[in-house]
């Protein structure tokens, strides 16, 4: 581009002016950023534990779950124990958030509560692990005015450090400034250590979720740091393979499995009878309710902290009969068309699990084409020993060959539903495999090993037995029969449990309304 100009206070005629031409197509011009405002953008609000959008969030009362949160509250305050980080697992409902929520109430009082997140899959803010790092580093930064400006001051330096890896934005973010503010002569021991982290199956995407663990693992358990973390969730892949033996995390955290190590029945026993005594005022009827009535929604609750709170919102509806509503929770069966719906809430979370894995399952390229639902129905009927009295001759790998799944189908099945289901190779009753005598167990083994060439002679073909859950399955145990009865005589009586199991199943199956395509 030029540009013609005079200088009309030099008579020497018209000059050149030479202008670079820019392409500024791609050009984007910013005007200086705040560092703290782009941090506020990209944190989660309502992740926070006091934030409005949990209000009224579970926590335990006073004189429940005594034993666990004592537990929680002495290893974190145990700031010289040789594991900063605990991992608490559980099954879905079992009360993981209470126990959060009650811990970083306790911490905010001691004033030793750093940063807390609770994530929750049904709100897109809080369900992504993009928002944990930053929402962590704006909680530290509001604890310490230096911090604050460190932290800002990254973020200028570094407007794009968010779309960054975890490690390096908590190398950023929170490492970096607590090494200068340690370098500066300040003991890091005065300041707030806990983060609590809530819900960590509740975000998308597995990789993602080791991802972090990986990180807080290599970036945030260092001596040179003053942080104890307490994560929470349930038994999915990414936390249950880094606790496991061989896992980064095995040897570094402390590790509470919530649904095994303790027996929360008393503390329900007490919820439910002070929540029930209070509603006696309204009914003007203390004695509306019996102390069996508890026992039995107890023993419904198998150990689920969920169970009883969904019972009590719905029998404690304002504008109802709490005794009405009590004896239908008691008595309460599906059935088409039913008005009353105790266990909504019930339904939604694990309806949610199970989508998560039917979509999880089938979306890998050997499983595509087969119904995870009907998968699983069968699994979970022939490990039911009440429905079922012949689980012992369908072992594992038997019933895994016999759908046509491949080495650990079942294991593959139920591997996002560790919150929901465990699956047991070597049960441990009466009627357990182990327990069989050597020469059971031994043809047991040479019946697993016999079923493949027993399937290629069937009267149908492999292919159609093997995917029989596609179409017309249960019929082909039928065609089965001629040549389970042409076996060798030992081989009978195993068989013909084996069969009779599948039978049952098969009539399960047909009654429980699942697709038989």
């Amino acid at each position: 581009m030029y540009l013609l100009r005079s200088d009309p206070s030099q008579h020497r005629g018209p000059q050149i002016l030479r202008i670079q031409c820019i392409d500024a197509t791609n050009v984007i011009i910013h005007p200086h950023a705040d560092g703290w405002e782009l941090l506020l953008k990209k944190t989660a609000p309502n992740a926070l534990h006091n934030s409005r959008a949990r209000y009224d969030a579970p926590k335990c009362d006073e004189d429940t779950r005594i034993e666990v949160t004592s537990e929680i509250m002495e290893w974190i305050k145990d700031r010289d124990g040789p594991q900063r980080l605990l991992c608490m697992t559980g099954a879905a409902g079992s009360g993981k958030s209470a126990l959060q929520q009650t811990t970083a109430e306790k911490c905010e009082r001691n004033n030793i509560l750093a940063a807390s997140l609770f994530l929750s899959a049904a709100d897109p803010t809080r369900n992504t692990i993009d928002s944990i790092i930053p929402t962590i580093a704006y909680q530290i930064g509001r604890t310490n005015e230096t911090l604050k400006w460190l932290i800002k001051a990254a973020i200028e330096k570094d407007p794009l450090i968010f779309s960054q890896s975890l490690k390096d934005q908590i190398t950023a973010l929170v490492v970096k400034p607590f090494e200068h503010i340690k370098a500066s002569g300040t003991v890091l021991g005065r300041f707030p250590y806990v983060i609590l982290i809530d819900g960590l199956d509740e975000c998308r995407g597995e990789d993602r979720q080791a991802e972090l663990l990986t990180a807080i693992g290599e970036c945030l358990l260092v001596d040179k740091l003053p942080f104890r973390i307490f994560i929470a969730s349930r038994p999915e892949w990414a936390i249950r393979t880094a606790l496991e033996p061989g896992g980064h995390l095995h040897a570094v955290a402390y590790h509470v499995q919530l649904s095994n190590d303790y027996d929360a029945s008393g503390d329900m026993r007490r919820y439910l009878r002070r929540r029930f005594q209070d509603l006696s005022s309204r009914t003007g009827n203390p004695h509306w309710f019996t102390e069996s009535n508890i026992e039995t929604l107890v023993q419904a609750a198998s150990g689920q902290f969920i169970y009883v709170a969904t019972v009590f919102k719905y029998i404690s509806e304002r504008r109802a009969s709490p005794a009405e509503r009590l004896k239908i929770v008691l008595t309460w069966t599906p059935y088409e068309g039913q008005i009353a719906h105790p266990f909504e809430a019930l339904d939604r979370l694990y309806t949610n699990i199970l989508l998560v894995a039917k979509n999880a399952y089938e979306a890998v390229d050997t499983h595509r084409r087969r119904d995870f639902l009907l998968l699983f129905r069968a699994l979970h009927i022939l490990n039911n020993s009440e429905e079922m009295p012949f689980t012992l001759f369908v072992a594992a790998d038997m019933l895994a060959a016999l759908l046509g799944l491949e080495a650990k189908g079942l294991e593959n099945l139920i591997s996002d539903l560790r919150s929901l289901a465990t699956l047991e190779t070597d049960t441990n009753g009466p009627d357990g495999y182990e327990e069989l005598p050597e020469f059971h167990r031994n043809c047991l083994q040479e019946a697993i090993e016999d079923l493949p060439s027993f399937l290629l002679e069937a009267t149908t073909t492999d292919d159609e037995v093997a995917d029989f859950t596609r179409k017309h399955g249960w019929h082909q145990i039928d065609r089965l029969l001629p040549l389970v009865y042409s076996m060798e005589s030992w081989l009978f009586g195993i068989f013909d449990d084996w069969i009779a199991t599948l039978r049952q199943v098969a009539d399960k199956l047909k009654a429980s309304g699942l697709p038989l395509l």
